[in-house]
């Protein structure tokens, strides 16, 4: 029921414009914020929990318009457009795409609209020219504390030479290089691993439909690894389907209330690791404050914590401490 909550919350706010009140009036564009949510999966409802949240604690100043892009460039720039037609203070945004996405990103730069990124951005010299801050937890980083996970798994299990699939949100980069960090990490301490597969799958059911053709296909599987919180819990949900339970294990991204629940009876996910959307939610809000009152900033890209759940206690604790079912 929180799963379904959760995508009820973002879908609410797909394909329309919102304004949600923190005191003042939707007229008042000196104090007005652009947010726009990626997709419908869990993590942005946590984002978007961060950025009200602290839009309510910043003392009713601030409104903020807000729409979820449902991965759509087009929805994004158009969005964008209206924002500096209503001369916003700011837009906060985690980006469809690292090239397609720049045009209108730059269009709200030269409008003086300052653009804070989260989680995705726009290449790299995009972002030197027309962000004025992106918040991301080092994606390379995020991989490889993964690695290493998977890797004392089979050092533990004895399996030397484990058969890895994957299931990718790859259209962005920072899911290049979560896979980049989990196979160097993985490699260095069992280095006769090998990746078998690699095919995408963001949303859930594609994600389910892509990992069991993937454990038909090949048989013997060790473990899957997904990318994003969808490809994960599409994972899981595959190795059940196909009875694979006790052969195939999963390693993960993402918590969602389902996930930490698949991890806290370890019978096929094993760990996750995860950036908390509500943090990031409130990290960026920080960065959006100081974008309104043009405060030079120390730093373009800032950095967020990264957390490694894999222990049933971990897992048990993050539900305890969720339980609006909110990463």
């Amino acid at each position: 029921m929180l799963l379904k909550k959760i995508r009820h919350m973002m879908l609410a706010i797909t394909g329309v414009i919102v304004i949600f009140s923190t005191g003042v009036q939707a007229k008042d564009e000196k104090m007005t914020i652009g947010a726009i949510y990626l997709d419908t999966q869990g993590y942005y409802a946590g984002v978007r929990w961060g950025v009200q949240d602290s839009a309510d604690k910043a003392g009713g100043k601030i409104g903020i318009i807000e729409t979820n892009a449902q991965g759509d460039v087009s929805k994004e720039s158009s969005f964008i457009d209206t924002m500096i037609a209503r001369d916003v203070s700011a837009v906060v945004l985690s980006a469809v795409s690292t090239n397609g996405s720049v045009r209108a990103i730059k269009r709200a730069h030269e409008a003086n609209i300052p653009v804070i990124c989260y989680n995705t951005c726009i290449n790299e010299k995009g972002v030197d020219k027309y962000v004025y801050a992106y918040l991301v937890g080092d994606p390379y980083e995020f991989g490889k504390k993964l690695g290493n996970s998977a890797a004392d798994y089979f050092i533990e299990k004895k399996i030397t030479e484990p058969t890895i699939a994957v299931i990718n949100c790859e259209a962005f980069e920072v899911c290049v290089q979560r896979r980049k960090g989990f196979e160097d990490a993985l490699k260095a301490k069992v280095p006769g691993m090998k990746i078998v597969a690699n095919q995408e799958g963001t949303v859930l059911d594609k994600a389910i439909s892509v990992g069991e053709k993937l454990l038909i296909s090949f048989g013997k599987v060790d473990a899957i690894f997904g990318e994003s919180g969808g490809a994960t819990l599409g994972a899981v949900k595959a190795v059940r389907n196909q009875n694979k339970i006790g052969q195939t294990v999963v390693f993960g991204s993402d918590m969602t209330t389902e996930i930490a629940q698949e991890l806290a009876n370890r019978q096929v996910l094993q760990a996750v690791v995860d950036i908390s959307g509500k943090k990031m939610g409130a990290l960026a809000f920080v960065q959006v404050m100081s974008a309104i009152n043009r405060q030079p900033v120390a730093q373009k890209v800032v950095q967020v914590p990264i957390d490694l759940y894999a222990t049933t206690q971990s897992a048990t604790d993050w539900l305890v401490t969720h339980k609006d079912g909110l990463p």
